[in-house]
């Protein structure tokens, strides 16, 4: 497996544009567009909150065959809590934008972003479907990755290539997403592209498998966003056996590229995170199951006072202890060992006598590790998050004015 450029058109058979639609009040993309050059199966996981955008349920609709071609997007409004109205511009968006590329409505999947409760501008979003339709290009990954952006400060894109079956096969994505982010199925987007041979049956359970152990371990600030989306496509033109099962060797391989894109996305997004200064991720080894292990590795990822301890250069491993304790994991406080990257904090829950000095300076570290023991099993997980600065508050405040 070799990481290559390109992003979601490193896939050949795929094509993408981003263009200012005038959606945002400043001249940047926003509004991007992934089209198949034939109807493809298609997977994707969506937000668990209750409280669903409209986007999201024309998605779930149109995604009941697993078949599609077309994704399009809109950032700048979220098009969440928006009603009748609401509903109606989201199918607008995809009759539009079927109309432009001559395909069917239901083969259109539709993702909104952005401030929640406001109606979508939908004229100029319809004006910016044909500009977007007529951009259409090969190398158009780019500028997707880009208009689907909110308070990110940089687009996110990833794209590997591997062998199944003696053939080269490719995994393209792109993702936004800054805050607002603590994925339950980050506010989080992502759009996959491969040219894999695998069914509609098999790309929904790599996709669930893959999402369980990257964007559901992503968390910026606990929130769980009424827009969250992961879809993927697949040209199926790689000529590999088609995979039909969900074990072996080409199955493996597959989840294996997967599992690499997004894990390469969601570090992009968690080193993005509002106002963050550094990547975090926090290792639990030893837990009595998965699930312990994912409750300790939240309870310190979303912890405020760690968080605000990492941007500090704060070795406060109290705070840690304090934040597995709450998690309801189950686990001997006194046999508990936390690290920094491999320097060893607390050793048997209690002060290891370490170097405050040498400590300090691991924060430099990129990412800042930390690793905990609980010594109470064999499960283990990453869980990935980033530093809360005095700059959240200022985006956060400033979001609408």
């Amino acid at each position: 497996m070799k990481q290559i450029d390109g992003g979601i058109t490193a896939v050949p058979g795929i094509q993408a544009a981003g263009i200012h639609a005038g959606i945002k009040k400043a001249e940047l993309k926003d509004l991007a567009i992934i089209v198949t050059d034939a109807p493809a199966a298609a997977a994707g996981v969506f937000t668990k909150n209750s409280v669903t955008a409209a986007p999201v349920l024309v998605c779930r609709q149109h995604l009941s065959d697993s078949v599609a071609q077309a994704i399009i997007i809109n950032s700048g409004n979220a098009n969440a809590c928006t009603g009748e109205l609401g509903m109606s511009n989201a199918q607008r968006m995809a009759s539009t934008t079927a109309e432009q590329l001559g395909i069917d409505e239901n083969l259109v999947l539709v993702s909104s972003t952005g401030v929640i409760g406001q109606q979508l501008p939908i004229d100029k979003i319809e004006n910016g479907i044909q500009i977007a339709a007529n951009s259409l290009s090969a190398a158009g990954g780019a500028d997707a990755a880009e208009a689907i952006m909110t308070t990110d400060t940089h687009p996110k894109s990833a794209a590997v290539e591997m062998e199944i079956d003696g053939k080269p096969v490719r995994i393209g994505g792109i993702a936004k997403g800054s805050g607002m982010i603590a994925p339950n199925m980050a506010t989080m987007l992502s759009y996959l592209t491969t040219d894999a041979n695998i069914n509609s049956e098999m790309l929904q359970s790599a996709l669930n498998r893959v999402v369980n152990n990257t964007y559901n371990l992503l968390t910026v600030d606990t929130d769980r966003s009424t827009n969250d989306t992961v879809i993927i496509l697949t040209t199926a033109n790689a000529e590999n056996t088609e995979i039909v099962e969900a074990k072996g060797t080409h199955y493996e391989t597959f989840c294996e590229g997967l599992q690499f894109v997004c894990t390469e996305l969601v570090k992009m997004l968690a080193r993005d995170g509002e106002g963050a200064t550094k990547l975090v991720e926090v290792v639990v080894k030893h837990a009595r199951n998965r699930g312990d292990a994912e409750k300790a590795a939240r309870a310190v990822a979303e912890s405020p006072l760690v968080k605000t301890a990492v941007f500090a250069n704060d070795a406060n491993w109290g705070r840690i202890m304090m934040a597995i304790g709450k998690s309801g994991a189950e686990f001997d406080p006194y046999q508990v060992d936390v690290l920094l990257a491999d320097y060893v904090l607390v050793k048997n829950g209690m002060d290891a006598g370490y170097d405050e000095e040498k400590a300090t300076q691991l924060f430099d570290n990129d990412p800042v590790r930390i690793t905990i023991d609980l010594r109470a099993g064999d499960a283990e997980i990453t869980m990935w998050t980033c530093d809360y600065s005095y700059d959240y508050i200022r985006i956060n405040a400033d979001y609408r004015t």
